[in-house]
């Protein structure tokens, strides 16, 4: 009996450290991007709702690893923005911060891109899309 009781607590200690060795790493691993937005010119940001996402360039589908949404009034000529995230399984992957303005319609106004290096803000300037 003093058997079965040994090794099963002995199974569930290795169990318990697996899984501590799993989730520590996952838990250590998110993060939270800060950033400014600007316009072109120094203009005011147009009225409109801003998709702010983060792209990994090593994948080729171009998977958006973190996203968001914040509203402009159109009365600002900066915006800042938080985006939880979580960082790459490859540190030394790049990745870029990507920033649409449309409008309420979703026509696109505006775009504008920054590469991101971990631990410093970011600050993108949008530019107006012509068509």
């Amino acid at each position: 009996m003093t058997r079965e009781t040994n090794r099963r607590t002995v199974l569930m200690a290795a169990g318990a450290v697996a899984v501590a060795a799993v989730a520590g790493p996952a838990a250590a691993q998110s993060a939270e991007i800060h950033g400014t937005i600007t316009f072109e010119g120094g203009s005011t940001i147009p009225e409109g709702q801003l998709e702010i996402y983060l792209e990994d360039l090593a994948v080729k589908n171009k998977r958006r690893a973190a996203q968001t949404r914040v509203d402009s009034n159109g009365g600002s000529k900066t915006i800042a923005f938080s985006l939880a995230s979580s960082e790459p399984s490859v540190p030394s992957a790049p990745l870029r911060i990507v920033v649409r303005l449309e409008r309420k319609d979703g026509w696109l106004l505006a775009r504008g891109s920054a590469r991101y290096q971990s631990g410093s803000p970011v600050k993108v300037a949008l530019r107006t899309v012509m068509y």
